[in-house]
């Protein structure tokens, strides 16, 4: 049984999907008009874990995904500024040639950090038809008014408004920066724009399209809704995202998909938690947003980072600093070549099939309550130093547990044939080092590094690899 906190009830739940065996996952895209940050790709990592996860409980785990590349403003208050017109003005291209370039590098990033790609992607302005149907129906049914720049949704003629957050309608506060203009028709903070027009502000706006209320272009929250809709249906099981789209972005494709057919747009609501940098949010707006790149730059394996997101609960801050990130590398890098040693070990183990299983079904609960990776890690580990069952066994396990871990373990260093004296010294050291005579033990390291061979101490035994070439002697004079 599959147990998700639901932001929706605020309480954990039996998933329990509409079609049995099948399970329908709405994640909410990246806006392509800039890379994604270590925070964005921390909610993608979560939602990759959730698909893995389903698929290894059973199920089939139909998945989709919009792409941001129209409507998204700089303010959550419907005003203010087209990301994708910021980025085309900042990099001298068109919005659609920005859009395309950060899409591509968004795709790249999840590949690198093994998020399995979605099997249904749409971007935005490929469903122009759909979102625009759901606006007419709106509009039909009541819930529209006409301001001066926009088509709004009134919030104030859907009694449950704000149910996602718990925050009610009159506590609901305009998010506008300083710098952009409101709209004076706007009746209450809490509406939002299904269609802007082209006069204004954004009389130039460069991306737009006819409709039955003139040349405009799409708000932000009705993409996702006619995106769902046109690839998972409504309802669909599960939707996620980021918590900072809980208040506003969720709230309203809510609003505007249940008022306009009359049915609940997802059963469960499953939100990530925020990457910090020295206890701040990490934000593109803010301007402390890391890329994948900046890491790569560092030598540090996109990979270690996803083993740093995994040891972290999905609904806990986690903060990020270059100390915690390298200490995750130096971690899968010690948990790769412990998986080498068993792959070249003999060791048929007691082969304690008890504890086997035990810790099987460990891992297995740990995932299936809410997705808890951190406790699916220490399990991991706690098998790999299991004294009590054999190579073959642990390899068979971790290597399903990496089904979902998704970190790559197949990808081990190699142990490499040593010659004869140098099999004789680590040995002679692996005697030392157990008998705690670590001077003696230091001085043979030493003696074997000179010779080009390095020693990493795992809790399996010693691993050893070339490091160099051998250092020559000097010639006699």
């Amino acid at each position: 049984m599959v147990l998700i906190y639901n932001t929706l009830t605020r309480e954990k739940e039996a998933l329990k999907p509409i079609k049995k065996g099948v399970v329908s996952l709405y994640t909410c895209g990246p806006t392509v008009y800039n890379y994604a940050h270590m925070g964005n790709l921390r909610t993608y990592i979560f939602e990759d874990v959730l698909q893995r996860t389903l698929v290894r409980d059973g199920y089939k785990v139909k998945r989709a995904m919009n792409i941001t590349d129209v409507g998204h403003l700089t303010s959550d208050a419907d005003e203010g500024e087209d990301k994708l017109e910021i980025g085309a003005k900042r990099e001298g291209k068109s919005p659609r040639e920005v859009a395309k370039f950060y899409t591509k590098k968004f795709l790249a990033d999840l590949a690198a950090l093994n998020v399995i790609k979605p099997a249904k992607i749409l971007p935005a302005t490929k469903t122009i038809p759909e979102q625009i149907e759901i606006i007419q129906l709106l509009e039909q049914k009541g819930f529209t008014y006409i301001g001066n720049k926009a088509i709004y949704f009134d919030t104030a003629k859907l009694s449950d408004y704000g149910k996602l957050s718990g925050q009610k309608l009159d506590e609901k506060k305009a998010g506008a920066r300083g710098e952009v203009i409101q709209d004076p028709d706007k009746r209450h903070p809490a509406d939002f724009a299904l269609w802007f027009f082209l006069k204004g502000h954004y009389e130039n706006h460069l991306l737009h399209w006819p409709s039955p209320w003139g040349e405009g272009f799409p708000g932000w929250h009705i993409e996702c809704s006619a995106i769902s809709r046109k690839l998972l249906g409504q309802p669909f099981d599960i939707h996620t995202g980021g918590v900072d789209h809980i208040g506003t972005h969720h709230t309203n494709e809510i609003a505007q998909s249940e008022a306009a057919y009359g049915t609940s747009l997802a059963n469960y609501w499953m939100h990530g938690e925020f990457l910090t940098v020295d206890q701040n949010r990490m934000g593109k707006s803010v301007g402390n947003f890391i890329t994948l790149a900046d890491l790569e730059k560092r030598q540090v394996d996109p990979l270690a980072y996803r083993y740093f997101v995994l040891g972290a609960h999905y609904r806990s801050p986690l903060n990020f600093t270059w100390e915690a990130v390298e200490g995750a590398q130096r971690s899968l890098k010690n948990l790769r070549r412990m998986i080498a040693v068993l792959k070249a070990s003999k060791n048929t183990g007691v082969n304690n099939l008890g504890a086997a299983t035990d810790l099987y079904r460990k891992f297995s609960e740990a995932l299936n309550d809410d997705l808890n990776t951190p406790r699916a890690l220490a399990v991991l580990w706690k098998t790999v130093k299991s004294e009590s069952i054999p190579a073959k066994t642990k390899l068979k396990f971790l290597m399903d547990f990496d089904k979902v871990l998704g970190l790559n373990m197949k990808k081990t260093p190699p142990i490499v044939r040593m010659p004869k004296n140098i099999t004789k010294l680590v040995q002679e050291r692996e005697l030392f080092r157990r008998n705690k005579q670590f001077v003696q033990s230091d001085s043979l390291r030493k003696e074997i590094s000179g010779l080009g061979y390095s020693i990493d101490d795992t809790p399996l035994g010693p691993f050893v690899y070339q490091s160099s070439c051998p250092r020559k002697k000097n010639p006699a004079n």
